[in-house]
């Protein structure tokens, strides 16, 4: 696999021979890519092979112990069958743990710059020679089926999140109609494999549901056969128990996990919606019935992935130059939180900043020289006024200053 750095730029750089890189190798995401960017997986990949041993280790266990004795026990070659049923059961579910897994959930592609801002911030202090700094803001109402919504700024994309958009902290996108990340597939459900997640999650239930029945089904023909008590019967075949414990268990989660799933798309409701807005306490602008609710899950076309991980960065030309003079993020000079994924709130670390900024005035004076040729001090408004417009300065030193931060002064993941 190979893994694509959350720092790579996707929008800079060129590879051997002038040529721009592909985009997995540059992508900006914790994403990892597998066969030169065909496939996609979150940076908890390994946790895929976690799952696909929870559920090829006992199919094993129950093709060898328990399809095989039953084929020896059922007349006519019925037993066979159970065999058969059981490899293509477990075979089916592992394509679509693949399929949600490996694919793009619905990444939205960051921009390379913000958006343009629509105002002017009349709050900021502003010098008699300067530009009011632009502040974008945070968040804006768009109407869904008559009710509004609002959708939040992403620092990190640098865009207007669409609605039902949220960014995950662990991928480190933006994803469109975003579910969750889901640790045991290693990928955030959204948009382009919730269908597919949520066929495996009931396949599952079935196969476990398959494989108890058939271990009872072993037990009760012992117990006919030998004329013994059903706990002898059960001493006789220790793998058949063993499964049936497996699966009684594992199906309270699989199981659990299906009817709700089928409860929120009953309802088209996400299960991060679910959990913040509670639209039983408010209206859904998502809800147009059952029936239709269903449809759309499964009898509409997924659409086509807006990233093409295998082709090239596009290099931007002939873009005019972007207004960074008296820039400000919308979360700058408050504290932000990550209300999506939990994270601690991180405030605007204004006095640095300033301090930041008073050491490259101190460094400015002693290039500063009079007419005598003596050095004179910088401007004592130096570090006020530079501090105002401090979105240009803070972009094109925010790597300096903070590497651990995003161009616009928020913690990679927002």
């Amino acid at each position: 696999m190979n893994g694509a750095s959350a720092s790579a730029g996707v929008g800079t750089g060129a590879g051997a021979g002038g040529e721009a890189p592909l985009v997995y190798k540059a992508w900006k995401g914790n994403n990892v890519f597998l066969l030169k960017g065909k496939f996609i997986f979150g940076p908890d990949a390994r946790s895929l092979f976690v799952t696909m041993f929870l559920i090829v280790a006992p199919a094993s266990i129950f093709c060898a112990f328990v399809a095989k004795e039953l084929m020896d026990t059922f007349s006519y070659g019925l037993g066979l069958p159970v065999m058969i049923a059981a490899v293509l059961f477990t075979a089916y579910d592992l394509s679509l743990l693949l399929l949600t897994s490996g694919r793009d959930p619905g990444i939205i592609p960051r921009n390379a710059h913000p958006p343009e801002p629509e105002g002017f911030d009349g709050n900021a202090e502003v010098g008699a020679n300067q530009t009011p700094p632009v502040r974008l803001p945070r968040v804006k109402d768009v109407v869904v089926n008559g009710i509004t919504v609002k959708t939040k700024y992403c620092d990190t994309c640098m865009l207007y999140r669409p609605p039902r958009c949220s960014h995950c902290s662990i991928c480190n996108n933006c994803v469109e109609r975003f579910d969750h990340h889901c640790p045991w597939v290693g990928q955030c459900i959204g948009l382009r494999n919730y269908r597919f997640f949520y066929m495996f999650v009931f396949s599952t239930t079935l196969l476990c549901l398959y494989v108890f029945g058939f271990c009872w089904v072993l037990i009760v023909k012992i117990r006919n056969e030998e004329q013994i008590t059903i706990w002898k019967a059960m001493a006789k075949t220790p793998a058949s128990i063993a499964l049936i414990i497996y699966t009684f268990i594992a199906v309270w989660f699989v199981g659990g996990l299906s009817v709700f799933h089928l409860y929120l798309m009953s309802t088209n409701q996400t299960t991060y919606e679910n959990f913040r807005y509670r639209y039983d306490q408010r209206a859904n602008p998502y809800n147009r019935g059952v029936i239709e609710n269903i449809k759309e899950i499964f009898f509409t076309t997924i659409p086509p992935s807006k990233n093409n991980f295998c082709g090239r960065v596009q290099q931007e030309h002939g873009l005019r130059p972007r207004p960074t003079n008296g820039f400000m993020s919308p979360n700058m000079g408050r504290a932000v939180g990550n209300i999506e994924m939990g994270r601690k709130p991180v405030a605007w670390d204004e006095p640095r900043m300033a301090a930041e900024i008073g050491d490259l005035g101190a460094g400015l004076s002693n290039l500063l020289e009079d007419k005598d040729g003596r050095f004179c001090s910088a401007s004592p408004d130096l570090s006020r006024d530079a501090l105002a417009v401090g979105g240009g300065l803070e972009e094109q030193g925010s790597s300096a200053m903070n590497p651990g931060r995003s161009s616009w002064g928020v913690e990679a993941g927002r």
